[in-house]
């Protein structure tokens, strides 16, 4: 019996939970459907569904099974449909991650427009600051924001983040402008606390002999939060100079709220990237969800926009 014929039952029928709707779905008799997941669980040795006459539940094994057989069966269907007369056409299921809130501002509004252009693409998006083990949970790519450590994983940089003192006109009106990094102790600087996971401090690139060096600082003030948001907002509200990434304030700059300071000491931009685990073939929805947020960032006013 065909390889891929078991696989596509067993998948009609964990996803529709019943032997009869997945029977009625490709117009057979359950029967037939029955003997194709019989078929497969001895050839594999392992019980993959738990059948009742009321319900179908699958096991541990079944589980893992499914999403392999969900993205072998995305991929065939891929490969297919690059070299049919119709076109590219990507379908399958896509899981994505992202940083908390670069994710909310910058991937989750473009997910919708994705599927748009992809009807045949389900999508699930994870927003976490935690460092996702991609291949290990199964995840098929991840936005990533800064300097990537050393990996396995593949990266695509999608657009230059540059990180920027930035204050209201309010603030810096009451306080004044510092001039260079070091005036910073004289001012309320929104810092991230110490249990925060940025532990090296605000970085500036300052003058050093017949170059620069990049100088990273921990200034003090009266407000620290472990919670990136809380200082925009903060900094926002007029309390008082938060180092941010451009693509969290571009659009307060762009629209007056907020101010850029020091801009002539700002480090060096680093990253926005797109990242995935090795793989010889990458599935045609990973390719065109890349494309896709590349497209989008590289657009002129992207960022002062969002």
């Amino acid at each position: 019996m065909d390889k891929l014929k078991q696989m596509e039952s067993f998948v009609s029928v964990a996803t529709r939970g019943s032997l009869t709707a997945a029977a009625n779905a490709e117009g057979v008799a359950p029967a037939i459907m029955g003997r194709r997941l019989d078929a497969l669980e001895e050839r594999l040795g392992v019980k993959l569904l738990m059948r009742t006459t009321r319900r179908i539940t699958l096991t541990h094994e079944g589980s893992a099974f499914l999403e392999d057989c969900q993205r072998v069966l995305a991929d065939v269907a891929n490969a297919e449909a690059s070299v049919s007369a119709g076109g590219v056409k990507a379908s399958g299921h896509l899981r994505i991650t992202a940083p908390a809130g670069f994710g909310r501002r910058h991937v989750a509004p473009l997910v919708p427009a994705f599927r748009e252009l992809h009807p045949e693409v389900t999508i699930s998006l994870n927003l976490s600051d935690r460092v996702i083990d991609l291949a290990g949970e199964g995840f098929d790519c991840a936005v990533r924001v800064g300097d990537l450590p050393d990996s396995s994983l593949v990266s695509v940089r999608l657009a230059d983040n540059r990180r920027l003192c930035v204050a209201t006109p309010a603030y810096l009106q009451r306080a004044g402008v510092p001039r260079h990094p070091a005036e910073l102790s004289r001012f309320d600087c929104l810092t991230l606390s110490s249990d925060a996971s940025q532990t090296r401090g605000w970085a500036f690139r300052l003058p050093k002999d017949d170059g620069f060096e990049v100088v990273h600082m921990k200034p003090g003030g009266p407000l620290d939060c472990s919670d990136g948001q809380v200082l925009h907002d903060w900094c926002l509200a007029g309390y008082g100079i938060a180092w941010r990434s451009t693509w969290e304030v571009e659009a307060e700059i762009a629209e007056g709220r907020l101010v850029s300071v020091l801009e002539g000491f700002a480090a060096a931009p680093n990253g926005i990237y797109a990242v995935f685990p090795q793989r010889k073939h990458l599935p045609l929805r990973v390719r065109l969800w890349i494309d896709f947020l590349k497209h989008n960032y590289g657009q002129a006013g992207f960022w002062q926009a969002s």
